[in-house]
Order: C-alpha cells, then sequence, then structure tokens
C-alpha cells in the first residue's frame, strides 16, 4: 500500500512539475505579447506634444506618426511566417526582443519625425513578427485541453502591456517638460531586453522539431520536458500529418489551393472583423477621444487607464472561459456586447450625453473585446492550420488583422482632427458604423464558425481541410 501511494505520489509530482514547465515556457513565449501591447499603446500618449513638437499635418501625423509601426507590423506580418517555419520559433522570438529593443531606444532619441518614424517601423516589424511565431509556438507545446487559455496568455500579455503603457504614460507626464515622451517611448527598453535574455531559456516547438527539421529525438526530450502524455503516439500523428502534406499534389500543396480553403476564409474574417470593431482606433486615439467628449487632457490620459484596466480584469475572464466555454461562445458574447456598446457610444457623442456616460459604455466595449474578440483571434488563427502550414497560416492572419489595423489609424485623423476632421464636430457616426460591423461579424460567427475547443491540432487539420 505504501509503495503504490509513493508512486502515485511521484506521478503526481512530476505531472505537477511538467505543468508549471508547460506554463512558464508558455508564458515566456506569450511575453512578446506584453511588449507587442506595450509598443502599440504607448504612442497614444506621445500623438499630441509630437504633433506640437513638429508640426505635423493630419495625413502626415497619420502616415508617420501615428501608423508607422502598424505599416512595419503588416511587414512583419506578412514575411514573419517564412523565417518562423524555416529557422524555427525560438530564433525568430529572440529577434524579435532584439527589434523590440533597438525601437525602443531609436524612437526616444529621434531628432526629427523621419528618424522617428524609422524606429517605430522597426518596432512594428517586431511586432508583427511576434503575432506569427509567439501564438504558432505557444499552440504547438500545448495539450488540447490547455491550449485556449495558454496561447490567449498572449493576448493577456497585450492587455497587460496595454495598461502598464497607460499607466506609464500617465505618471511620465510632467516628468520631462517638453521631452515626456521620449520617456514614454524609451522605457519599453527595459521589458525588451529582459524578454530578450529569458527567450535563451525555452525549448524549440516539438511539432517543428518534428514536422520540419525531422528531428524526433530532440522532439521525444522537449515532449518529455513539457509532460506530454503518449510521446510515441503524438510523434506518429505529427510525422503522418506531413508525410501527407509532403505528398499531396503539386496542386494541393500551393498555401492558396482549394484545400485550405475553408480555413484561409476563417482566419481572414476573424481577422477582419477584429479591426473593424473600432479597438485599435479608441485605444490609440483614448486620450483624444476623451478629451473631445469634455475631459480635462490629463483626466483622459487617467481614463485611459481605467480603459487598460477592464481590459485586464475581462481578459483573465476571457482566459478562464475560452477551454470551457470555447471560442464560437465567446465570439457571440462579444459580438452582443460591441452591438450593445458602440451604438450607445454614437448615441452619447450625438445627443452630448455627458462624458460619464459615454466612459461607461467604452468600458463595457472594452469588456466585450477582451471577453470575445481579444480572447479568441490569436488562439483560433493558431489552431485552424496544419502543421506544415500553420507559421504560414499565422502570418496570413497576422497580415490581415494589422492591414485594417494600419488603414484604420491612418485615416482616422481625417475624421478626427479637430480642425479639419470630417467629423470633427462630433464623431458619432465612425461609432455607428462600427457597430453595423459588429452585426456583420455576429451574423458570420453564428453562420460560419465551427468549435474547436478540446480538440487536438492534426483531428482540427481532417475536419477542416479539404481533401482532393
Amino acid at each position: 500500500m505504501q509503495v503504490s501511494f509513493d508512486t502515485r505520489a511521484s506521478a503526481q509530482t512530476g505531472s505537477t512539475s511538467s505543468s508549471a514547465n508547460l506554463f512558464g515556457i508558455s508564458l515566456i513565449a506569450a511575453l512578446a505579447g506584453f511588449i507587442f501591447g506595450f509598443d502599440t499603446v504607448v504612442i497614444s500618449g506621445a500623438n499630441l506634444p509630437i504633433k506640437e513638437l513638429w508640426h505635423t499635418s493630419p495625413w502626415f501625423h497619420g502616415f508617420f506618426i501615428m501608423s508607422m509601426a502598424l505599416w512595419g507590423t503588416v511587414v512583419g506580418a506578412l514575411f514573419g511566417g517564412l523565417p518562423t517555419q524555416k529557422y524555427g520559433r525560438k530564433k525568430v522570438l529572440l529577434w524579435v526582443g532584439i527589434l523590440f529593443s533597438v525601437s525602443a531606444l531609436g524612437s526616444a532619441l529621434a531628432t526629427d519625425p523621419y528618424v522617428f518614424s524609422i524606429f517605430r517601423f522597426i518596432g512594428g516589424l517586431g511586432i508583427g513578427v511576434s503575432s506569427v511565431a509567439a501564438p504558432t509556438y505557444v499552440s504547438e507545446i500545448s495539450t488540447p485541453s490547455t491550449r485556449g487559455r495558454l496561447v490567449a496568455m498572449y493576448q493577456f500579455n497585450i492587455v497587460f502591456g496595454i495598461l502598464l503603457a497607460f499607466l506609464s504614460n500617465y505618471f511620465l507626464q510632467g516628468v520631462g517638460g517638453n521631452n515626456d515622451w521620449r520617456w514614454m517611448l524609451g522605457v519599453m527598453a527595459i521589458p525588451s531586453l529582459i524578454y530578450t535574455f529569458m527567450v535563451f531559456g525555452i525549448p524549440e516547438s516539438p511539432r517543428w522539431l518534428v514536422a520540419v527539421k525531422r528531428d524526433t529525438a530532440t522532439a521525444r526530450n522537449v515532449m518529455a520536458r513539457l509532460g506530454m502524455n503518449r510521446i510515441d503516439e503524438e510523434i506518429q500523428l505529427i510525422t503522418a500529418s506531413a508525410n501527407h502534406e509532403a505528398h499531396a499534389s503539386n496542386n494541393d500543396q500551393h498555401f492558396f489551393s482549394g484545400k485550405y480553403k475553408t480555413i484561409l476564409w476563417l482566419a481572414f474574417f476573424v481577422a477582419f472583423f477584429n479591426q473593424w470593431s473600432g479597438i485599435n482606433f479608441i485605444l490609440y486615439y483614448a486620450p483624444e477621444i476623451l478629451s473631445r467628449a469634455g475631459l480635462a487632457a490629463k483626466e483622459s490620459l487617467f481614463n485611459s487607464i481605467a480603459i487598460g484596466g477592464t481590459n485586464l480584469l475581462f481578459t483573465f475572464l476571457g482566459l478562464y472561459l475560452i477551454d470551457r466555454l470555447g471560442r464560437k461562445t465567446l465570439l457571440v458574447i462579444g459580438s452582443v456586447g460591441y452591438i450593445v456598446s458602440l451604438a450607445m457610444v454614437a448615441w452619447c457623442f450625438y445627443a452630448q450625453a455627458s462624458a460619464g456616460l459615454l466612459m461607461v459604455f467604452l468600458l463595457l466595449f472594452i469588456a466585450a473585446h477582451a471577453i470575445g474578440q481579444g480572447a479568441v483571434i490569436w488562439v483560433f488563427i493558431s489552431e485552424i492550420f496544419p502543421n506544415k502550414v500553420r507559421a504560414m497560416g499565422q502570418s496570413f492572419g497576422a497580415s490581415v488583422h494589422w492591414v485594417f489595423a494600419a488603414l484604420i489609424t491612418l485615416i482616422t485623423p481625417v475624421f478626427l482632427d479637430e480642425k479639419d476632421g470630417i467629423f470633427k464636430d462630433n464623431p458619432w457616426p465612425i461609432f455607428g458604423f462600427f457597430a453595423f460591423m459588429m452585426a456583420l461579424q455576429l451574423v458570420w460567427v453564428l453562420t460560419k464558425v465551427p468549435e474547436t475547443k478540446g480538440v487536438s491540432l492534426e483531428e482540427l487539420e481532417k475536419k477542416l481541410v479539404r481533401e482532393g
């Protein structure tokens, strides 16, 4: 009896240790999301000071200052799949940290808007590549029962980075006088360097080692370290999937071939609707939107922190629910929340309601995003593509996401600029349009989106890839 008890205790201890390893390794990879979130939103605090410093026009400001990082993100997402597939997930994550570090220091020390935009573009490259490599890596080291919440940690870190960026902007305002914005941007070098050194300690993805490198010995060791069950069976499934892809006809091997049609449309629309919710529009221009609602500059920055805090709280809830309720259910809940909140924000601006009421519905919008699209997008895209083309698929989905994010950020000053904006007097039509787009998303989710929770990556491939 004693021997049996010790055996069970030992197995339980080993399982706990492996789970801790899996969580820790996933967390390190997902920390790329923290820098991604910080970098994405920190520009909101530098928006108005830079506009005053360099006297930029709406179009120039929208392109070179506000959206340049996003254009870098588009390029990084478009081409990030190639090195991620060829050289492995770990090496690419390492370069992501280096790009972030260079961008933070260069942006903070920029002497003119052109130099500034170059370094913002470099940071954008890091964001784009991280949105390919990090979710791909975490989805490949996870189990079907933990994949949702582990990949969603990438989104949690994005949100955590967003909150800290808002907090950093708030507390650094007034520290450096006219150079506040330089401190806001430069401080990002600290987490970037820490992340870079931490990546050295994580293993390569076992699925990449088997499917691409054909190194089953190393993959077996990594799987054991991660606590995966039935390792030989897992390797056989991955090998069979890779061999099936390798022996497909030349026409079927093309990434945009008919066999991947369903998956490509799913990835396209989840990324497309993510941005047409208006999430980046609100996060990037939060202080300006809140100022337009009648809040003073310092107060609007403080309310931006409330947006970041709500985002973090409901992302926690999304993490808890994604492997319980499933991806599709969260998208439905989020869509309904989007429609109600955006319609009410539009009404608040139209009826010139109080700033407090407007803030309530903006926070409801953030909650709807965090529990729905925010929690689901990177998980969903990372799990629907087959092992052989997962990095390319993640690259495709991330590219769609960032193209529309960049376009929206680029054109926003044209609509929102207080002097020349089309809706400078009242931006309610913008929010009304976003509400309409979210009604379309709800229809798409209900009619086209499959549930993927609890299904292995290889089983999902059988269900979603069209043969013949």
